[in-house]
């Protein structure tokens, strides 16, 4: 692959985004591709520290990763993000900067990721201790029209990652 691209990784915490996206990238890496990933958690630690969840901090995070993306990718790199990223219209925006912006909406049911939840975020949450928390007391606006969509309360790891490398094949990113 010559040119670079945005793999947009979007949907709740728990629903797969960085397990998938590290299954992901190492295919791609494994097709020869550049390849960086962009995990929200790893960027919020290190380019938005000290940073809320307030809407308006998230925005800015998320402008933040996007930024960088948009970097990488026209520098021939795949930059793949895995970020809750949870409004519209800063995706849109991002959308916008990029040519090569696909959206990887990695989908699972609220009750699917609670269960999911390894760092019992959501508990806290539902407890009070984390506020603004998306999908209970702060909204997800799920994309009206990503390129993928992985449904990862009814695929495997393995169909999810298969049907992001079969997408990027047929869209003319992968030989």
């Amino acid at each position: 692959m010559e040119k670079g691209l945005i793999l947009w990784f979007t949907g709740l915490s728990g629903a797969g985004k960085t397990t998938i996206s590290r299954i992901v990238a190492e295919k791609l890496k494994s097709r020869g591709c550049k390849v960086e990933i962009l995990d929200g958690d790893i960027v919020r630690e290190n380019l938005s520290k000290g940073l809320t969840f307030s809407k308006e901090d998230r925005d800015i995070n998320v402008k933040r990763i996007g930024f960088v993306a948009h970097l990488l990718s026209r520098n021939g790199v795949v930059a793949i993000t895995a970020a809750i990223s949870p409004y519209k219209e800063i995706r849109n925006s991002i959308r916008e900067m990029d040519e090569n912006f696909i959206e990887v909406y990695i989908k699972a049911p609220l009750e699917v990721c609670e269960k999911r939840d390894v760092k019992g975020l959501y508990a806290k949450a539902r407890a009070g201790e984390i506020k603004q928390f998306t999908g209970i007391d702060d909204p997800y606006e799920a994309p009206d029209n990503p390129e993928i969509t992985c449904n990862t309360d009814q695929e495997t790891i393995e169909e999810s990652v298969g049907k992001i490398i079969s997408s990027l094949e047929k869209l003319g990113y992968l030989a």
